[in-house]
């Protein structure tokens, strides 16, 4: 059994109750570990000891907070196949998956903010004729809140404990109770790589618990969250009373829309792996095609036909494109949206069905599923299932499928496959999203903002957004 502990004050601790979650592994449905089932006391420590840590960590050089991340990327790289067993282990995606995208970008994290927090600069302003200037101070906030999900567990729990840290203030991180391992592991890279007592607490356990005692605490000055929209609300009605600054990425129902002249063979197989990475469990992935009536039937054939050649299987197969989803309930979830489309006029043209996978028959395997629909409007079209399924449907204009686009209640992402500049140019200032890939997916530069609009989320992370997040601006006037 593989215990998990809190990492509080620098060191690894049992959780103060005494009591512990399970932990399940998706790919056999077996218990293989416990976690600390945080209470508010838990959380207190953790306060306490960040609070303890802030003074002397945000005094702290640049260079000096810039080589400590750059030793935890280095570690993190170097521990590549022990974290990438264990993300596997713990998610349910392919190893394959976590050596080449999840565990790099989490070592990317720290080594881009490393960097850019060298080269992070406020402004000043010359007030000519008044013998003044402004200039700004921009200055950590103190301890903060990261709370991540489990769909790339150490991934975004970098994402948002790099800048954090980076900007000078103490964290208190939250991984998601289902996917902890990772984070676990990356405590012992922080006790190896020297970073001081309190500067980074860990905190394991439920979000109804631990979550909460940390989005509540009067001392937490700002909360960094990914995950449901549900939940973000939850965060959002809570924090926001309190004066909290809030970053909120929650959830998309995104569109890729393909017109006809488009470079087919890229669109195609890019199509396939934005639908159904990560066994479609990103919030990035292009859940809804919808495809230029004059090509759709051949787009039908040709894409079921690459769908069906997906290998389902455990995820240390190397040959596996499809792993287990990350738990049974999940599972459940997505069979219940599969079984309700056809009673909206859905047609399940391939997958749909659970998978049983020779000597792992109770893990949690997933066909990988296409349903055409005849309206946009459906509930399988409008509703985030956060798993592999996609629904297909013909567009006969530009308007027509802007507006089908468009018509759903997030706005993170979307996919627009076309080689007419013009018609891009139009598209991209009119889609309601807050990333725009054109004929690409998921081509990220950790530069730019990221984040969504309507309820997929409030404010941006990313690049000079997340430092700018994570510290508090003080215009400063001096008259001379």
């Amino acid at each position: 059994m593989e215990t998990i502990q809190n990492y509080i004050n620098g060191s690894l601790k049992d959780p103060e109750s005494g009591m512990w979650l399970d932990n399940y592994c998706p790919a056999n449905g077996a218990i293989y570990g416990r976690i600390p089932d945080s209470s508010k006391a838990d959380v207190d420590k953790a306060y306490e000891s960040a609070k303890t840590a802030f003074p002397s960590w945000s005094e702290t050089t640049l260079e000096h907070r810039s080589r400590l991340l750059l030793k935890i990327a280095d570690l993190i790289e170097a521990n590549l196949e022990r974290f990438a067993a264990a993300e596997s282990k713990d998610n349910g995606k392919p190893i394959q998956l976590a050596k080449r995208v999840d565990i790099p970008r989490a070592a990317s994290n720290f080594r881009f903010f490393a960097h850019a927090i060298t080269q992070f600069s406020s402004e000043s302003h010359d007030s000519v004729g008044l013998d003044a200037i402004n200039f700004t101070l921009r200055q950590p906030i103190g301890v903060v809140g990261c709370i991540s999900p489990w769909n790339l567990p150490l991934y975004l729990f970098t994402w948002k404990i790099a800048p954090a840290l980076a900007a000078g203030n103490c964290v208190i991180a939250k991984p998601s109770e289902i996917t902890p391992l990772t984070a676990f592991l990356l405590s012992e890279l922080c006790i190896e790589a020297g970073l001081p007592e309190g500067v980074l607490n860990i905190v394991h356990g439920s979000g109804k618990t631990t979550g909460q005692a940390i989005i509540e605490h009067p001392g937490v000055k700002a909360i960094s969250f990914t995950g449901g929209t549900a939940t973000g609300e939850h965060i959002a009605r809570t924090a926001a009373p309190m004066f909290k600054k809030l970053s909120l990425e929650l959830g998309g129902k995104n569109p890729n829309i393909i017109f006809a002249d488009c470079d087919y063979d890229t669109m195609l197989e890019t199509t396939v792996r934005s639908s159904f990475s990560n066994q479609g469990q990103i919030c990035l992935c292009g859940s809804r095609i919808f495809v230029e009536a004059s090509m759709y039937d051949k787009f039908k054939t040709d894409f079921i036909e690459k769908v069906k050649e997906l290998k389902v299987g455990h995820p240390t197969e190397a040959e596996t494109d499809i792993g287990a989803l990350v738990s049974k309930p999940h599972l459940e979830k997505v069979l219940d949206y599969i079984k309700q489309a056809p009673q909206e006029g859905g047609k399940i043209l391939c997958g749909g069905n659970p998978v049983s996978v020779e000597g792992f028959e109770n893990g949690y395997y997933l066909e990988p599923t296409v349903i055409e629909v005849a309206t946009d409007t459906c509930k399988i079209n409008q509703e985030e299932v956060f798993g592999p399924v996609v629904t297909i449907m013909p567009f006969d204009s530009e308007d027509q499928v802007l507006e089908m686009a468009n018509k759903v209640k997030y706005g993170l992402s979307a996919t627009l496959w076309t080689n007419d500049l013009k018609r891009t140019m139009r598209l991209s200032k009119k889609l309601e999203a807050g990333i725009v890939w054109v004929n690409t997916w998921m081509l990220r530069d950790l530069r730019t903002p990221f984040g969504g609009m309507k309820s997929s989320g409030v404010g941006r992370e990313g690049g000079f957004e997340a430092l700018r997040f994570f510290t508090e601006a003080k215009n400063v006037c001096i008259k001379y």
